[in-house]
């Protein structure tokens, strides 16, 4: 994939005009956008048209909610448990038009989450305006996965009674499942799936993409001029609107961009189905697996995510009690383990599990995490940090990102104690860095 990036921008620094003219205005195979569509369609098994190339997940939710059809009185219904950018791509598309939106917790506590449940508590909180339901898949604040499917069977059975304007639409923000999980999204029966590519699909930096049914397509807006279609270029050529209906194509925001990131993202793709998305899936879970079991173990830290392979993907979250996730952080450092943190509004965390208290208004109720790729040799850590104890009251969650796929990420469980216990043994352990 790097060389595939060298090549292309050897190519547009060597002729920017012809190289990029030639390579996304002329509607040929030879259009290397419609290539990446019908790569990314061939690993989500979906259709290269219904596929509009974006950014990263931030701009095709924001895409999303912005081209929905509101109306005022409208509403859409989320999650407590979703994504700064997903909260606010709806907050800032309800707000340009009188609608309205809200946030509803799926569970009660992480010791008992039931796919049922999940889908009953959307299913009763549905009114008769709601116009749509966006979700994540995989919380990165708590690992826990969602059941997709199982809530897209629910809106199906709300759709029955409704007219096809009043459908209620199932918006999945995806990023943290692709690349994990089984990569065949078209298949999880939701409406519209937005996801970066740069995380465990290990895409280009800067590239992700919008896939959604072509009716969902039709009834959208577009926000962002394309570069993506000939018939806009027409119409205002012509000077007149774009004939309907809309289509994946005019949602692609145009621009010069990083062409050479977005013309390497197949290789990426093949570099996956080289591999076998059943075996990388089988891997990461192996790892997570690994990792929760050594976590539940330790009397101090209190695992979040589920143990139940069906309610989690790539990710474990826990709180180490009376250790602050920057310390986690500084010293998984030193341990040559990259991490960083995270914030999160703890609207729904169990009481016994997180304390906080207000360190500035701006800040207030968030939740740091800490992200790896050893299992092993990270849980040995938290077994040594679990015994020391903080001096002030405030506790965080962690959740650690198992995105290795080589042996070499399942190193022994054991140089994790020896990480805590330089916890215990120093006077002069930073409280607070940031």
């Amino acid at each position: 994939m790097r060389q595939a990036i060298e090549q292309y921008r050897a190519k547009i620094d060597a002729n920017p005009l012809l190289t990029v003219e030639g390579a996304i205005f002329v509607q040929t195979d030879e259009n290397i956008p419609l290539q990446v569509c019908r790569a990314i369609a061939n690993y989500i098994g979906g259709d290269g048209q219904d596929i509009a190339l974006t950014q990263n997940t931030t701009t095709g939710l924001a895409l999303l909610y912005h081209g929905l059809p509101l109306r005022e009185g409208d509403e859409i219904l989320t999650t407590t448990h979703d994504h700064y950018v997903h909260h606010e791509s709806i907050r800032l598309a309800t707000g340009r038009c009188g609608a309205t939106w809200r946030k509803i917790p799926l569970f009660d506590s992480y010791d008992s989450i039931s796919p049922d449940e999940i889908a009953e508590r959307i299913r009763k909180t549905i009114g008769p305006k709601t116009r749509a339901v966006g979700v994540t898949w995989v919380h990165s604040s708590s690992g826990v996965r969602l059941p997709i499917a199982r809530i897209a069977e629910t809106l199906a059975e709300v759709n029955r009674s409704r007219d096809e304007k009043d459908r209620v639409l199932l918006i999945v923000d995806g990023v943290h499942g692709l690349g994990v999980e089984d990569p065949k999204i078209t298949a999880l029966g939701c409406d519209a799936f937005a996801a970066g590519t740069h995380k465990w699909l290990f895409g280009p930096r800067g590239t992700g993409f919008v896939w959604a049914k072509p009716a969902v397509w039709q009834r959208m807006r577009p926000v962002i001029p394309s570069f993506s279609s000939p018939d806009l270029f027409a119409a205002w050529e012509e000077e007149h609107e774009p004939a309907p209906a809309a289509r994946a194509a005019w949602f692609s925001p145009g621009g010069f961009q990083a062409f050479e990131h977005f013309w390497a993202l197949p290789q990426a793709i093949r570099f996956h189905q080289n591999i076998g998305s059943a075996r990388i899936t089988a891997r990461i879970h192996e790892l997570n697996a690994q990792m929760k079991e050594g976590l539940a173990g330790m009397s101090r830290v209190q695992l979040y995510t589920p143990r139940d392979e069906n309610l989690s993907a790539g990710m474990v979250c826990f709180d180490v009690k009376g250790t602050k996730p920057e310390a986690v952080v500084e010293r998984l450092l030193a341990q040559r383990m990259v991490a960083s943190t995270t914030p999160y509004r703890l609207s729904y965390v169990p009481s016994r599990a997180v304390s906080l208290t207000r360190r500035r208004k701006s800040r207030r109720c968030f939740e740091p995490f800490v992200n790896w790729r050893k299992p092993e040799k990270t849980s040995r850590a938290i077994m040594r940090l679990q015994s020391g104890a903080c001096s002030q009251r405030r506790r965080y969650r962690v959740s650690a990102v198992n995105a290795s796929m080589n042996s070499r990420g399942v190193s022994a469980l054991s140089n994790l104690d020896r990480i805590v216990s330089s916890f215990t043994s120093r006077a002069n352990v930073p409280t607070q860095t940031r």
